[in-house]
């Protein structure tokens, strides 16, 4: 017997009473065994995510917080928190509305389409408090800032416009935005490591699925589970030296053809 058939035989178990349990002796072998391929796929897939994220273009995020309230020393009746919370809703949807992107172009004298500004623009409340979080993206960390900032004022002076003489709500923009110094993407390292996670998932799925396809008998016991006959015998597996090969052939020729070769012509 071969030394890796009596590595394999000594790995797995020699009595198996259910062909689908296995130890966890039998899986460190098969990772094992099948290590040099798992490498091969978490190399390939982490490679891949570097050339990726190296191809796409940098993309900067800015952002503002806008604080929704109600003018003090107005005549109107006041807005309890709870309707100011609610209120502050509605203009969340207000911020990423049309016309203040197109007065938000037209204060940076911007060559570009008011869709394309609200498609990079992202508007949540934050939680239950009265604050909007605004966050523009661009390839430009200088435009980002710009715009974001042109945006909250714009809707600051839409809002006051609206509510002067009305309920004097007021938005002002409480955090202005900050020039970003780092890229939002590509992420290298979350990229990276969703790869290596992946890589390592998929390399282990494949090796334990080329060892299920391999119908190969490793032991004389598993041999006799699947076949239902006792095992009479183990043939070795014998490496022949290169003398012993050569008197082997030797011994293959007859006398006549030995006497027919040594008569000279």
């Amino acid at each position: 017997m071969s030394a890796e058939r009596q590595r394999e035989t000594q790995f797995y178990p020699k009595a198996i009473e259910d062909e689908y349990t296995i130890s966890l002796r039998v899986i460190l072998y098969i990772i094992k065994k099948r290590l040099f391929m798992i490498v091969v796929v978490v190399v390939g897939l982490t490679g891949a995510s570097v050339g990726l994220s190296l191809m796409q273009t940098p993309t900067y995020e800015a952002s503002i917080r806008i604080l929704i309230g109600q003018e003090r020393g107005s005549t109107v009746t006041p807005i309890g928190v709870d309707d100011l919370q609610q209120l502050t809703q509605t203009m969340a949807e207000a911020v990423s509305s049309r016309p203040v992107a197109v007065a938000a172009i037209r204060q940076l004298d911007l060559q570009t389409d008011p869709d394309k500004v609200l498609g990079n623009l992202d508007v949540q409340p934050v939680g239950t408090t009265q604050f909007i979080e605004v966050v523009y993206k661009d390839t430009s960390p200088k435009r980002a800032q710009q715009v974001v900032n042109a945006i909250g004022e714009q809707f600051s002076k839409k809002v006051s416009d609206v509510s002067a003489n009305a309920s004097a709500v007021t938005a002002t923009v409480w955090q202005p935005a900050t020039l970003p110094m780092e890229p939002a993407s590509p992420n290298f390292p979350l990229n990276i490591g969703a790869a290596l996670v992946m890589g390592v998932a998929l390399g282990i799925g494949l090796a334990f699925l080329l060892e299920h396809l391999d119908d190969t008998w490793r032991s004389p016991e598993e041999a006799e589970q699947f076949s239902g006959l006792p095992t009479l015998g183990v043939i070795p597996h014998l490496k022949a030296s290169q003398h012993t090969s050569k008197r082997s052939r030797g011994a293959l020729h007859s006398p006549s053809e030995k006497a027919a070769e040594s008569v000279p012509e």
